[in-house]
């Protein structure tokens, strides 16, 4: 779209960072061709990927909008991320204002002198009602700061091209002297950024990325994009990261890349965020896109999003040999030991835990284990049973990977839409040519499945290796701060919870037994007590000190390990090789 040549606002962006070491940007926004008597000039309240109203516009200071003349204009904000300007006639306006960034995450700005990582929902103004026309963005860096890292279109070496809003917001931009590699993988162009420095291998990581970037692409038939940017901020201690419609940040330890398991870890949050390149970014839930940027997106659909995702990400780890067969079921089981561990997985289905992500996931408090589940670990669960019984109906024939990529083909490719979550389960049991509704229903209830009904089919089962040892618990975990213990959680169901300890409490002595902040009596008492001992908890509360009798009780504890049955048949041997192929 040419807007020099239609009668639509023509956007241009420079950034600035005169007053970077203390944590702002500078951004001045030219809006020309304006045609109208005032124009509301929006920020978004949170970021594609991220499902929580982060308020971007409290780090907005400064604003002030100007003519040609630099005469000041008049404006007020009519909400809490909306600033309407009074134009009148004016053809062009220009707004100048700054933004603090000084959080570190993969969704927050953060600057500071040697580096700024800017988050464009986190940055950029729009237009009411103009996500779909484009906009330009010059970069002004430092003159120490020699490079600049972004999915977004290069026109010069600091000017930048978002053919519409859509694009500018998924788009984050590194600036800074980040470390920059570029390779070919699957016919597409990779950046690597590195930010912080680290122990890396940039040998390795070339090779063993373009494996998992040939891997996916080989599995979703073709990669959409002709350049991909992997921005890495590598932190003492770090982690996390979000997809982006043509890149991806990540978080890590500087020291992760020398530990092999780290090093391992870090391929898997690879494989899960470029696995997103198909899997959110393009096929996806009717509202993850168009986004509604002054609201909440609601769908019930994450678990299939971010579980298939987190099902698939150490599969491909596995099946690019970076995992053998054993560490894989490791990692696959620890899913179902997060989730059955938690009492809220008797609260809160998959579904409601998608729909809910606004206000509980990215928001747990002291009682989120009793009350919720995770989406990711969930779907991860669903996503094994669904890919094991797609594969025992059809002998092998067809996996799960056929039937992501006939939806990728079908939803996006052909209609270019995102699609409803019964539509998405009528294509799966089309291709598949059998009823998942058992799976599909699952994610909508807070029952469980009985798992090894479907490990079994594949000569796998799960079992709990902790079932008949004899341990106890009290049911709290505990901080230790400035000398003192006090309680963290509480779990359901525990001689804990149904005494009425509470988060918060502060723990003194167990039966006369002054407790110290090693907190070393707790499992000694724990392991020495019987079951259905009460133990005279002295706790403070509010500054009172009270005594609370609390019962010790079975640990119940799960520690699941999925194995393969010591007895298969034919039949099971070899649909469990094509599972694990």
């Amino acid at each position: 779209m040419d807007s020099d040549h239609l009668n639509i606002p023509i956007i241009n962006f420079e950034v600035s960072f005169p007053e970077v070491q203390a944590h702002y940007i500078n951004v001045k926004m030219s809006i020309k061709k304006l045609n109208q008597p005032y124009v509301d000039l929006k920020m978004p309240v949170w970021s594609p990927g991220s499902y929580l109203i982060r308020e971007y516009a409290k780090n907005v200071e400064r604003f002030k909008p100007v003519d040609t003349d630099g005469n000041p204009i008049p404006f007020r904000k009519i909400s809490k991320n909306t600033w309407r300007v009074t134009t009148d006639a004016l053809d062009q306006l220009d707004i100048s204002y700054a933004v603090y960034g000084f959080e570190v995450s993969v969704r927050t700005n953060f600057f500071d002198s040697d580096h700024a990582f800017i988050v464009p929902t986190a940055t950029f103004l729009h237009i009411d009602g103009y996500i779909n026309i484009p906009s330009r963005i010059v970069i002004v860096p430092k003159e120490t700061w020699k490079n600049i890292s972004t999915g977004l279109e290069r026109l010069t070496q600091h000017t930048f091209h978002a053919p519409n809003f859509d694009v500018l917001y998924d788009s984050p931009i590194e600036v800074g002297n980040q470390d920059i590699w570029k390779f070919q993988a699957a016919g597409v162009e990779h950046e690597c950024a590195m930010v912080g420095g680290g122990s890396y291998d940039k040998e390795r990581l070339t090779r063993d990325i373009t494996r998992i970037v040939e891997e996916e692409t080989r599995i979703w038939g073709s990669n959409p994009n002709k350049r991909y940017v992997i921005i890495t901020h590598n932190y003492q201690s770090g982690g996390g990261g979000l997809e982006h419609l043509n890149s991806t940040v990540l978080g890590a330890s500087r020291n992760a890349y020398r530990n092999e398991n780290s090093y391992k870890t870090y391929l898997s949050l690879v494989a899960h965020e470029y696995f997103h390149l198909w899997n959110v970014k393009r096929l996806r839930p009717k509202a993850l896109g168009p986004f509604d940027y002054d609201g909440e997106n609601y769908t019930t659909g994450l678990w299939i999003m971010e579980g298939f995702t987190s099902y698939y990400d150490n599969l491909i780890i596995k099946r690019c040999g970076f995992y053998d067969e054993k560490e894989y079921l490791t990692l696959l089981a620890n899913d179902f030991n997060i989730v059955l561990n938690r009492p809220g997985h008797e609260i809160q289905s998959a579904a409601a835990s998608s729909f809910d992500t606004w206000i509980k996931y990215y928001r747990p408090d002291e009682n989120a284990i009793n009350s919720s589940i995770s989406y990711y670990n969930k779907g991860a669960m669903l996503t094994a049973l669904l890919d094991i019984k797609v594969i025992a109906a059809t002998d092998g024939k067809i996996k799960l990977d056929d039937i992501i990529r006939a939806a990728y083909e079908e939803f996006f490719l052909n209609l270019d839409r995102g699609f409803e979550e019964n539509e998405f389960q009528s294509l799966a049991e089309r291709i598949a040519g059998t009823s998942l509704d058992d799976i599909f229903q699952a994610a909508h209830q807070d029952g469980e499945l009985d798992y090894n009904a479907y490990f079994n089919l594949v000569g796998y089962e799960i079992v709990d290796s902790n079932k008949d040892k004899e341990t106890l618990t009290l049911g709290i975990t505990t901080n230790k701060i400035d000398g003192l213990i006090s309680i963290a959680t509480v779990e359901k169901g525990t001689g804990a919870y149904d005494a009425g300890l509470s988060v918060k409490d502060e723990l003194i002595a167990i039966n006369n037994v002054r407790l110290d902040v090693k907190d070393k009596e707790i499992d000694f008492i724990t392991q020495h007590a019987a079951e259905g001992d009460l133990l005279n908890f002295l706790i403070a509360r509010d500054g009172i000190v009270r005594e609370i009798p609390v019962q010790i009780r079975k640990n119940n504890k799960k520690i699941y390990e999925i194995r393969q049955l010591k007895e298969q048949t034919f039949l099971q041997e070899l649909l469990g090789k094509i599972w694990m192929a």
